[in-house]
């Protein structure tokens, strides 16, 4: 179950669509005809056709008026307001899924702690039916809203980034702060954790922030897992549809050898460290 809306903004976020917690459009550019179909149908008067549609992002109210009128399927709506009911039906067709696999629910996002209360409630309605959770979180939250959600979480995926605070504030737009005392809370409690580190080029690969990483989680109260996770350029596809650039264009993805590099840095601390996850 996906989330929109985050207290962060990673400048190399891969899901940008979750960033804001509105309805926003996307476009497949290269699929559209130029029919004016879509124009015809805006009431908002967005939409102009020259060989292709063009969309005033600004006029743009996401109403939706343009989707079903178009014969390419180039545009889309991401984001919706639904109720607790409705996921939770969605989530019981898959009930068999989770049943063979040993599975569950995961909230992401985004990030699910943004909607504190709704978040809360779907989780306690997951554990009320016996199903697994897993809570995808970048941490950044009260701890009052941590407190509330926890008891009905069987997993945390839980997101460091960055270290060193000020690199942390540049990189993804707010302190680290809350994020590690959070994260101390929850092992103390010795709730099971899965940190998840994301292995980007330039921002949080390097010896002095992988060191401080490292040495943190070891000396957290209860033992967690770590996955690192290489980075993708999938993003940047999804930037363009949202009519936004991407500032990472020529970042690479690290290889094979680079990741196991990284995983046998973090292991001389005493860790356990996995490729992907």
């Amino acid at each position: 179950v996906f989330f929109k809306g985050c207290p962060l903004s990673c400048v190399w976020c891969h899901n940008p669509e979750s960033q804001s917690g509105r309805p926003e459009l996307m476009l497949r550019e290269n699929r559209c005809i130029g029919c004016g179909a879509c124009a015809a149908q805006c009431p908002q008067h967005a939409i102009t056709v020259a060989d292709r549609a063009a969309t005033n992002r600004t006029l743009c109210r996401c109403c939706g008026a343009c989707l079903d009128c178009c014969p390419a399927e180039a545009r889309e709506i991401v984001g919706r307001s639904i109720t607790i009911e409705a996921v939770l039906q969605e989530i019981e067709r898959d009930r068999p899924f989770y049943q063979q696999s040993g599975g569950g629910v995961t909230l992401s996002g985004g990030e699910p702690l943004a909607q504190a209360e709704f978040t809360r409630q779907l989780l306690r309605a997951c554990k009320e039916r016996g199903i697994y959770t897993a809570l995808d979180t970048c941490g950044y939250a009260e701890w009052a809203i941590l407190d509330q959600v926890r008891q009905c979480v069987d997993l945390f995926l839980y997101d460091l980034k960055i270290m060193q605070d000020a690199r942390h504030i540049s990189a993804v737009g707010a302190s680290n702060r809350l994020i590690l005392a959070n994260l101390v809370r929850l092992a103390h409690l010795e709730h099971n954790i899965i940190v998840r580190v994301p292995i980007i080029p330039g921002f949080t690969d390097d010896s002095e922030n992988l060191t401080s990483l490292s040495a943190f989680v070891k000396s957290l109260p209860h033992p967690v897992a770590v996955d690192i996770l290489p980075y993708h350029a999938i993003a940047a596809e999804k930037y363009s549809r949202l009519g936004r650039a991407y500032a990472l264009p020529h970042l690479l993805t690290p290889d094979g050898d680079e990741m196991s590099r990284i995983k046998s840095f973090m292991e001389q601390f005493d860790i356990a460290v996995n490729i992907g996850g």
